[in-house]
């Protein structure tokens, strides 16, 4: 540890410091669209008309990771879904005041409220009595909040986790640096709560994890990538647990070289995955071959 009293110098550089420590954690979390956020309605989704087929008959709820949107987040897999004849919609979720397009930063536990709130609502306007979750990072984890402590489980059939940081986000071993930097913790948490959620083994992570990673009755589906530089190592995405299936990317075809945010953007071989978990009875393989499907 640093020593308590520091020349005003050095404390100014370690202030400095946990500022970028700060922007890296937002930088590295952020999704390859949000350098061009867009408030762009999404095309295709979020129809309150829709209503679930025989063949799909429940409705399914995308939910964005960390700095992510309702939008940004789900430009490939959302129309990729509606072509298949799913009803999908799309939450924005962990506002910030004065913080426009790049949201999931407020409390975890807050953001599963919303999330209870947006799947009721969708529930209503299909008809449908269960909702399937599909999440991406963050969007992948808190949604276990919601099954675990807010009554979801009672209207999720399966929750499919694209790169989840289930055991937390250690940014490749860089949140152990914390405790060098004074005050790194403390800012973290004031100004981005859900960023300081994600650490691992902060108290949100452990209540959500104690006492077993599933609930009864809902079905998971973990699809990580082995170039995951977020939630490392990657096997901390995986859940235990009945009714789980954890796979890696890499295990259905080896040429996908996708990494934490464009595992959810733009990996068709992951949109192939996502669309055997929504409808298991009717599943193909997936191979290097579904980028063409």
């Amino acid at each position: 540890m640093l020593p308590p009293r520091l020349p005003a110098r050095l404390r100014r550089a370690l202030r400095a410091l946990t500022t970028a420590l700060v922007l890296i954690v937002a930088a590295v979390l952020a999704p390859a669209s949000a350098a061009q956020a867009t408030t762009a309605p999404s095309r295709g989704w979020n129809d309150y008309s829709c209503k679930p087929s025989a063949a799909h008959p429940r409705p399914v709820v995308l939910v964005h990771g960390t700095l992510g949107n309702s939008v940004d987040n789900w430009l490939g897999l959302a129309p990729y879904l509606v072509r298949r004849g799913y009803c999908v919609y799309s939450l924005d979720y962990g506002q910030l005041p004065g913080v426009p397009f790049f949201h999931g930063l407020g409390p975890i536990a807050k953001s599963a409220e919303q999330l209870d709130v947006f799947v009721d609502k969708v529930l209503a306007a299909t008809g449908a009595p269960e909702a399937d979750i599909v999440g991406h990072s963050q969007g992948g984890m808190m949604p276990r909040h919601y099954l675990k402590f807010l009554g979801g489980a009672a209207k999720v059939n399966a929750l499919v986790g694209l790169a989840p940081d289930n055991h937390g986000a250690s940014l490749m071993g860089l949140t152990r640096l914390l405790p060098y930097f004074p005050g790194a913790a403390d800012l973290i948490s004031e100004k981005t709560p859900a960023l300081a959620d994600q650490v691992p083994g902060s108290a949100f992570l452990q209540k959500l994890n104690e006492g077993g990673d599933t609930v009864p009755g809902v079905r998971y589906t973990v699809i990580a990538t082995k170039y995951d530089q977020v939630a490392t190592p990657y096997r901390s995405n995986y859940l235990d647990g009945p009714g789980v299936r954890n796979v890696l990317l890499q295990d259905l075809c080896p040429l996908d070289f996708s990494e934490h945010a464009s595992i959810g953007l733009f990996s068709r071989i992951a949109f192939h995955e996502v669309a055997n978990a929504l409808d298991p009875a009717h599943a193909t393989p997936t191979t290097c071959a579904s980028v063409f499907g």
